[in-house]
């Protein structure tokens, strides 16, 4: 008996590796069907490919394994044929120098995996930070259907009594270790108790965060965002999510009918609302490229300035993941800001259905985890872009994780020229510097490092620290981990390994900040600062070969996103050459 494609409203992807009597068509059947798989299956039912970032060095996504399972069922019981493909994994609690570096590999990687092989449609199997937006952006620039179903946050840490979140405790327990507040074996004592079980950060860090925007995207089921990993509700998204991506298919529905301009200004809104990682600045706008959508630093921050910061999560507030989802989770968020105008209600979700559709019956359970306006964390959330002479191509600063009284400030610099020069000195008893000093951090930007680090919330130095101190002014072109907090500028653009100004600031120099203006300046003159940038002498970092003269070569600044110059846009999925 021949091979009869079974009828769907268009000829799919897969059936040109499957849907055939050829040589071809049975030199690919043949090989899958060493599994175990019976004919039938390749009938023209669509192939799921399951992109998996499990990976036992990346913890957040350790019990992916378990959660494929359900999506596979999801993806049968509607009539699909589901095919788990493990994809590059980059977590940023293990990869050296840091995952971001890793993030466009992963990307170019999920979008050769698609389009070599024979997927219809993508369930996207997401969780540490960078898994999240490199998936995405292999999806968009694929343009197949796709849906995203995030692994979720770990339970909540408790220590002695107290509410402890991953990510931000470390930080706050390391001061204090350095303050002379906490002792050394206390410290390592809290460490199990910070991160309990499986899931990825439970505070509102940036593996939360990109969850929350790409359920704000419309990339994710409704309610995606929170589930705790380990409640039984997150292995039934999972599963809903197998059955949708299927219809998906058969609708054809992309991610360029998704993610739209309106989309993007949704996640803009969101992440200023709840408090969200300054990193989505760099991930939004390199999944933005990816779908043609012309999105800058300046959209950032006029769709993010009038937003107020309502939920109440940990580095910004009290409460963690496991709050945010029993008051009702991102759509509550959602609904807030549609009832008050901040929402671009008509936007399509992979749900086939609109946005508000979506949230508009969310109920708040919890009004002190998630705020009404009139008592917001900080009335003016969002991300706020900082321009002048320091960051001409602008910097970001996170509101509501910093200090009011810091927001509008002048001071005098202590300058480190990298990492190894901060490291070397900052606990150094005769470093000249005092609260009202300001801590900038060079080379450290995407080209510097290589790969931008978090490490732009620097800690401080211990002899401030015993003063009780908790917060200064810190400058860099590098990033900050979402868990983190203080008044943190960051991304400094253009770095100072690509000779931006940054690059010239000297110990003693004095830097205004005012937020409230969005400025940043250093202030010296005009024809000081040229003169400066003349005589400037950078260092060769261009690394021999390798992934890392890759990464040189072709990222771009982290004011449009750190992709690679040859990776923004879409290139289909037109299926390559047969070559057997």
């Amino acid at each position: 008996m021949g091979f009869v494609p079974k009828e769907w409203p268009r000829k799919l992807r897969s059936q040109e590796w499957y849907g055939g009597t050829s040589r071809d068509h049975i030199y690919h059947r043949g090989w899958l069907k060493n599994q175990g798989y019976p004919h039938d299956l390749f009938d023209g039912r669509p192939v799921i490919g399951i992109l998996n970032t499990w990976s036992e060095l990346t913890p957040c996504n350790g019990h992916l394994r378990e959660l494929a399972e359900k999506v596979k069922a999801g993806v049968w019981e509607a009539g699909g044929f589901p095919l788990e493909v493990p994809v590059f994994s980059a977590s940023e609690n293990t990869y050296r120098p840091t995952a971001m570096m890793y993030r466009n590999f992963a990307a170019m990687a999920v979008e050769e995996t698609i389009r070599a092989q024979p997927i219809d449609g993508a369930v996207l199997l997401v969780g540490c930070d960078k898994t999240t937006p490199s998936l995405m952006m292999g999806a968009a620039s694929t343009d197949i259907p796709s849906i995203v179903v995030t692994g979720g946050p770990m339970l909540n840490g408790w220590f002695r009594g107290e509410r402890v979140g991953a990510g931000t405790h470390l930080w706050r327990f390391s001061e204090a270790v350095k303050a002379g507040e906490m002792s050394q074996e206390d410290f390592i004592e809290a460490e199990a108790a910070v991160t309990r079980s499986t899931g990825t950060c439970n505070t509102m860090g940036t593996a939360s965060t990109m969850a929350s925007m790409a359920e704000a995207l419309g990339m994710a089921l409704s309610g995606n965002a929170a589930i705790p990993a380990v409640d039984a509700r997150r292995r039934v998204m999972a599963q809903l999510t197998g059955r949708r991506i299927v219809q998906m298919v058969k609708d054809d529905l992309k991610p360029s009918d998704v993610m739209t301009r309106q989309a993007f200004e949704n996640a803009i809104r969101v992440n200023g609302a709840i408090g969200g990682s300054t990193n989505a600045v760099v991930h939004i706008l390199a999944l933005a490229g990816r779908v043609g959508i012309d999105l800058t630093l300046d959209d950032w921050d006029r769709m993010g300035r009038d937003v107020p910061t309502i939920v109440n999560l940990q580095p910004s507030g009290e409460y963690l993941m496991e709050e945010f989802f029993y008051a009702g989770g991102l759509p509550v968020v959602l609904r807030q800001l549609g009832e008050a105008g901040m929402l671009h209600k008509d936007a399509l979700t992979v749900s086939g259905d609109t946005i508000w559709d979506e949230v508009k019956g969310a109920e708040n359970w919890n009004e002190d985890v998630i705020r009404k306006p009139d008592r917001a964390l900080t009335r003016n959330g969002g991300i706020a872009v900082l321009k002048g002479n320091l960051a001409p191509d602008g910097a970001v600063i996170k509101p509501s994780a910093a200090s009011p009284q810091l927001m509008t400030h002048t001071g005098r610099a202590v300058v480190f020229e990298d990492i190894d020069d901060y490291k070397a000195r900052i606990n150094d008893d005769a470093l000249d510097v005092d609260e009202t000093c300001v801590l900038v951090l060079k080379m450290c930007g995407p080209r510097g490092y290589p790969g931008m680090p978090e490490v732009g919330n620097m800690g401080l130095p211990p002899k401030v620290l015993q003063k009780g101190i908790k917060d200064m002014i810190r400058i860099s072109d590098a990033r900050m981990s979402g868990t983190a907090y203080g008044t943190v500028v960051l991304h400094a653009s253009p770095e100072a390994a690509r000779g931006g100004p940054l690059a010239v600031v000297r110990n003693g120099d004095m830097i205004t900040i005012d937020v409230p203006n969005r400025s940043l300046s250093l202030d010296i003159t005009e024809h000081e600062m040229q003169a400066r940038l003349s005589a400037l002498d950078l260092p060769d970092l261009t690394p021999p070969s390798g992934y890392s003269r890759l990464f040189h070569d072709h990222v771009q600044g982290a004011d449009t996103g750190a992709d690679f110059d040859f990776l923004v846009g879409s290139r289909g999925n037109e299926i390559p050459r047969d070559s057997h």
